[in-house]
């Protein structure tokens, strides 16, 4: 069984007004700590999960591979190369490895030409960047510490070190957007040509600083000049067309890549294969159970100091649960589902509740394969509350 691993890096130099993350700032002190307990549960993790009975079924830890790694967060980039050499030779210590695609994801100011050539020597293959607009006043309004400037000179240093798999980010949504500046953003990113693109629309919710201006009426954070649900979803349609006339696959809701240059690692995610997670906050699945780290960042060091395993959150998933995540998950990717294997897998006949949706326009069907119709991608969460009611 090949296995994607994720590593959980909580820090940032500043929080985004929009981040819904449990992720912040913190003292530069606290990072070598925290590699070090990240490195410990690396290498005690046989010990660590068989005390809390975790594994994977059916699997012994010498049958498991892995393929992928992600270093996500927070801000991994702000990490010295060192520290993160240390932690993928660990990981790679205690798994047979075969890594295909090793992802650090990285604020453009961060990258250095010394930091990129030494995460290269370290074994990092991809970085993902978060770009999210190529307009300076988005970006102070959005709270992020690069400007327009920092982005081209940053895919400048990583293609001088050879990366040949860049992925960037876009945010539709972003307070002082329009149109045109939207626009510009697509044109802008086309001309760096990335190997890969993520779109996502704003996040409108109690869980950022933004999102509760926003629901509340407040002007803090420029929350009044956020675009409208009708502008985001226009963004998102241009964007859908642009990429796809630029040769850009659309293969999940979000992600866009050049043919042969999707990200192995996030497939694992949406096709629910198993993957483990280290470091404060990260998630783990082995195909029936679910399990969180504390995100607490120095209760996860304290804790693994102490030789246990800080798991916060636990929940085995039923067979009603993961039907709907087949479904949730496998319709986010553009290739749809099997529907025949996933209603002979769960003994289910789901076609009564598919044939209304299809006959309405929201989704398609082609023998037994079903997707999302493309005039629907923009309002995916209603067609998938309308499918799981």
């Amino acid at each position: 069984m090949n296995l994607g691993t994720y590593i959980q890096v909580p820090f940032c130099q500043s929080k985004c007004t929009y981040c819904n993350f449990r992720t912040g700032v913190f003292s530069a002190g606290l990072y070598k700590p925290y590699v070090s307990a990240v490195c410990s549960e690396l290498a005690g993790r046989p010990t660590l999960y068989e005390a809390q009975g975790l594994g994977i079924p059916g699997c012994e830890w010498a049958d498991l591979a892995v393929d992928t790694i992600y270093i996500g967060g927070g801000t991994p980039s702000l990490l010295h190369a060192e520290d993160l050499k240390r932690i993928i030779e660990m990981l790679c210590a205690g798994f047979r490895t075969s890594l295909a695609e090793v992802t650090l994801e990285a604020d453009p100011e961060t990258i250095m030409a010394e930091k990129a050539a030494a995460w290269r020597r370290a074994g990092i293959n991809r970085i993902s960047l978060g770009v999210q607009s190529f307009h300076d006043a988005e970006l102070k309004a959005a709270g992020r510490m690069h400007r327009r400037s920092d982005i081209f000179e940053a895919v400048r240093r990583l293609r001088e070190q050879a990366f040949a798999n860049i992925s960037c980010d876009l945010i539709a949504g972003l307070p002082h957007q329009t149109a045109a500046s939207w626009r510009e953003s697509l044109e802008e990113l086309l001309r760096l040509r990335p190997e890969h693109i993520s779109v996502y629309l704003l996040e409108v919710d109690e869980g950022s600083r933004l999102g509760r201006e926003v629901l509340s009426g407040g002007g803090r954070y420029s929350a009044g000049s956020v675009p409208s649900d009708d502008q985001m979803a226009d963004s998102y349609q241009q964007a859908c067309e642009r990429l796809s006339e630029s040769g850009y696959v659309h293969y999940e809701i979000s992600n866009w890549a050049l043919p042969g240059m999707e990200s192995r690692h996030n497939l694992k995610y949406w096709r629910r294969e198993p993957y483990l997670g280290f470091g404060a906050g990260a998630h783990s699945f082995n195909g029936r159970e679910r399990w969180a780290n504390t995100h607490d960042p120095a209760a996860y060091v304290a804790a693994i100091a102490e030789g246990r395993l800080p798991v916060e959150q636990r929940e085995v998933i039923s067979a009603a649960q993961a039907l709907e995540e087949e479904l949730f998950l496998g319709l986010r990717q553009l290739e749809g589902i099997d529907l025949s294997r996933i209603e002979r897998e769960y003994n289910v006949n789901l076609s009564p509740r598919i044939e209304k949706l299809v006959e309405a326009g929201l989704l398609e069907r082609d023998g037994s394969r079903l997707r999302l119709a493309p005039a629907r991608l923009a309002v995916s969460n209603e067609v998938f509350v309308e499918l799981l009611m």
